[in-house]
Formats: structure tokens, sequence, C-alpha cells
């Protein structure tokens, strides 16, 4: 008598919002429960890439890492602070479309909150929004304290009470990648906003939203050391990006899509003692 071989149960989806609240449920209850929430802007670009640009990017790279780790990905949030005109063009640029920093920090709050709540050991933003961080921090400050697990310091980390982690996707970007994708030199990343970095990425991951015929080549922008209110707005290129997206290419984005996914798979499962 031969036996008929079992199906394998189906593998979970790692988008939170592709799982049902029974099965989240049962998850979020276990030992290792990690979320990663990416955090992005609603943001022009330049001509040559989409308005939601860090949204996607921060997105996609946390999908990497949670299959990776046994994480899931939350939705992004959106829209970000405030895009400044040393890093992002400015405010006045058609199509960037803002939160103020309490419109940030409460939406960031509750979300973070709500997933401690129910169980969620960790929580992991990424961010793709310079602008974002330091409202990011402030949110998880507050929504650790809502939940009784606030600040404190210790020896080492604790394995005993939830965790949030905060970074910026760029933060992985490692020199050999960096040497790799800019051979006559980083500009910094400041002015990386619509420029090689962002532009290849976008090449790799979602070509079919970029329009590399629309690009424009332009010298870096040349602003002040200071911030001045209201923003002059003929410091910002006529494109909005501030340096240009020549040399991008889908090969630079593969490698630096793979490799911030892995090394920062490989920091995340070290720093939160996940299973390897």
């Amino acid at each position: 008598m031969t036996s008929t071989p079992e199906t394998p149960a189906p593998a979970q989806p790692t988008r939170l919002a592709h799982l049902d609240a029974h099965t989240y449920r049962d998850w979020a209850a276990g030992e290792h429960s990690t979320v990663i929430l990416p955090a992005g802007a609603f943001e022009q670009h330049g001509p040559h890439l989409p308005l939601g640009t860090d949204a996607i990017l921060s997105s996609t790279i946390a999908e990497a890492v949670g299959s990776r780790i046994g994480a899931k990905v939350a939705e992004p949030l959106a829209y970000g602070y405030k895009s400044q005109q040393k890093s992002g063009g400015g405010d006045h640029l058609a199509g960037t479309v803002s939160l103020d920093a309490a419109a940030l920090i409460a939406q960031a709050r509750c979300i973070m909150a709500g997933f401690l709540r129910q169980g969620v050991r960790n929580l992991v933003v990424l961010n793709g929004h310079y602008e974002n961080y330091q409202f990011l921090y402030e949110a998880a400050d507050l929504a650790l304290a809502d939940t009784g697990a606030g600040a404190r310091a210790s020896a080492g980390p604790p394995r005993d009470s939830p965790t949030v982690l905060l970074l910026s996707y760029w933060d992985y970007v490692s020199e050999d990648t960096l040497a790799a994708v800019y051979p006559e030199g980083f500009p910094g990343w400041e002015i990386e906003h619509g420029g090689v970095l962002e532009t290849s990425l976008m090449l790799h991951l979602r070509p079919e939203l970029v329009a590399m015929d629309r690009a424009v080549s332009h010298p870096p922008a040349d602003l002040p050391r200071f911030d001045r209110l209201p923003a002059v707005s003929s410091r910002t290129p006529d494109t909005g990006c501030l340096s240009a997206p020549d040399g991008s290419s889908p090969e630079k984005g593969r490698l630096l899509y793979e490799q911030v996914a892995a090394d920062l798979g490989t920091d995340l499962t070290a720093e939160l003692d996940l299973p390897r």
C-alpha cells in the first residue's frame, strides 16, 4: 500500500497586509516575531523618478531583508517629514507633499505602539527618507513608553522586553560598494537625491517606473552650510535633483540592493538574537 505524500503547507507571505488576522495573531506571539516598518516620503525626485521612490525603495529592501531573517513587513509610512533644500530639494517643489513633525511622530507612534501592544517582539524601522530620522526616533521612544517598555539603559541588549531598532538603508552601503557605484568619487549622502544611488536601485527594482530619457545631467547642487527659511528656490537645481543620475545602471542597483540586504540581515539576526 502506497501512501500519498503530504502537501507542504504554503509559505506565509512576508507582507503583513497579505496575512489573515488569526495567522498574524499566532505569529506575533512567537518568541522571535519581528516586524519591519518601512518609512518613505511622497517627494519629487526629478523628471525621471516617481514621487514614491523613497517608500518603494525602503519597502522593497525591507521585503528582501524580511525574507532572509523570517521577519514580516508592514505597509510603509508613505508620507514623510518636510523635504529640506539641502537634502531633498525643498518642500516648495511641485509633487512633494509632506507631514509636519507632530503629524509624522503621531502617526509613527500609533503604528509602532499598535504592533508592540499586540505582542510583536522586535520592531525594525527601515527609513528611506533623509529628513524622517529624528522624528521616527521620537516616535519609537514614545511608543515604548506608551506600552510600558520605556527606554532604559542596560549593560547589554535586553532579551526580555520589546525592542525597536531604527536605521536608514544607506547606512549599510559599504565602502567597497560606494567605490564601485561612484568610481569618480562619492558626492555625499545629503545631495544623493535623485542621483546615482536612487536611480540605479530603481533601475534594478522597478525599471518600468524610471524614465532615463528624461534624466538631466547637471553639476551637483552648491548649497550654503546654513538653512534659510523661506527657501531661496534658485539654489535648488531646476530638475529638483541635488546630483545628476549620470552613470546610473541596473547593475549598480543590483550591487547596492544585494549588499545592503545581506549585511542588514546579518546585523539584525545578531542584534535581535534571531534563529540562524
